[in-house]
């Protein structure tokens, strides 16, 4: 009897769970994931729909075959069985059986594998591109650099909402967004209908750049280079994430690409080019230790936060900032070539990409925050000898 308590109380308990889990995601997040979704995304582009083509027609292609091959093999199995008094055929070799399964699988798999095939080759056309964009992968989060095509020049860094990975960290969740560990301060942005190639790299290990809506899913190699294309046929935001294990932060590494009409995208470079020059600061301007560190509070909170807490203490095998002894130390070299090359084997990355005001006021502020109040200020100009070096 008490077995068959603790059976049921199991089965209520994970009822329960499913209930509550379905609770929360009450609704398809438009360009995402949708509710109990068994299908693939809706296809946005020509080559997802081809894709979704190729699925259903070969599934239902094998799902014949199954059906056919299983229900001739047990109706003759039936049929033919020995309480029936079924006398075995003595027969050794049928000419005409081995003709017919050789030529008709064989005319099966061609005609299933000519339109494959022309899929498989237009995605790996990437000539004759509108826009291309490099994404570099870093743990973790999304480099994007616009290189040929409107918008030439532009570059930024793409993370995760702070607020939702906050909301992740405290396992408050009842009350998420649709958008839910998907949403990113700087998304991607492309026109519509123009054939934007993306080519893919990464910084420390191997990351996946994968948006399902666009059929498009290349790995990030560090020391190579890979590409892929789409071309959205609707305007919208559609998201995707990385698709290969790159290490503890890996669910929080979603990709947002806002598809925009080719008047509102002209807008958006135009806007995006004012606030680039506005930021190209003077790597030879003397800051002050208050302005310094209100701006590399904010450095801090794009991108160092996620890995050693906003804080300063670090996690696991993240090391504090906190009490560090490199961050007191009055040698600022020892800080910003950690910060410029990385460290521990590429567990710290590189951030290079980032600006010499950037650089130097993230480490004025993590100098000076917590309880590190050294008083300390590094100048850009110090950044700039540093990557000299």
């Amino acid at each position: 009897m008490k077995s068959i308590s603790n059976k049921l109380a199991s089965l209520l308990l994970t009822a329960g769970a499913w209930v509550g889990t379905a609770a929360h995601a009450v609704q398809d997040l438009p360009g995402g994931p949708a509710v109990n979704q068994l299908n693939l995304h809706p296809p946005v582009t020509k080559i997802a729909e081809e894709q979704h083509f190729l699925h259903w027609m070969m599934l239902i292609i094998c799902t014949v075959i199954f059906i056919g091959v299983f229900a001739v093999m047990f109706y003759s199995i039936w049929k033919h069985r020995k309480s029936r008094g079924a006398k075995a055929a003595n027969f050794h070799e049928s000419v005409t059986v081995e003709v017919v399964w050789t030529i008709v699988p064989f005319i099966i798999v061609i005609l299933m594998a000519l339109p494959a095939t022309k899929v498989l080759v237009a995605q790996k056309d990437t000539t004759n591109a509108d826009l291309t964009i490099k994404a570099t992968g870093y743990q973790w989060k999304w480099g994007y650099d616009y290189i040929n095509g409107e918008g030439e020049g532009l570059a930024f860094i793409s993370t995760l909402d702070s607020g939702h990975r906050a909301m992740s960290d405290s396992g408050k969740v009842a009350d998420a967004p649709v958008n839910y560990l998907l949403k990113v301060d700087n998304p991607m942005v492309v026109p519509v209908g123009k054939k934007v190639r993306v080519i893919t790299t990464a910084n420390d290990v191997i990351h996946a750049f994968m948006v399902p809506a666009f059929g498009i899913k290349q790995d990030a190699i560090p020391g190579f280079v890979r590409d892929t294309w789409f071309r959205a046929e609707k305007v919208g935001d559609y998201y995707g994430q990385c698709a290969e294990l790159c290490g503890k932060e890996h669910a929080y590494m979603p990709i947002h690409v806002k598809v925009l009409s080719a008047e509102d995208y002209s807008q958006w470079v135009a806007a995006e080019k004012k606030k680039a020059a506005a930021k190209l600061d003077d790597p030879t301007k003397v800051w002050t230790l208050d302005d310094i560190v209100k701006r590399g509070e904010k450095v801090y909170a794009a991108n160092c936060a996620a890995c050693h807490q906003a804080n300063g203490k670090g996690a696991g095998p993240i090391k504090p900032l906190d009490g560090s002894a490199i961050v007191l130390d009055t040698d600022h070299a020892k800080q910003l070539q950690v910060v410029l090359n990385g460290a521990a084997n590429g567990a710290m990355p590189s951030w290079k990409q980032l600006s010499d005001t950037d650089l130097a006021a993230v480490v004025s502020y993590t100098k000076n925050a917590w309880s590190n109040k050294t008083g300390q200020l590094v100048q850009p100009s110090e950044v700039v000898a540093q990557r000299a070096k």
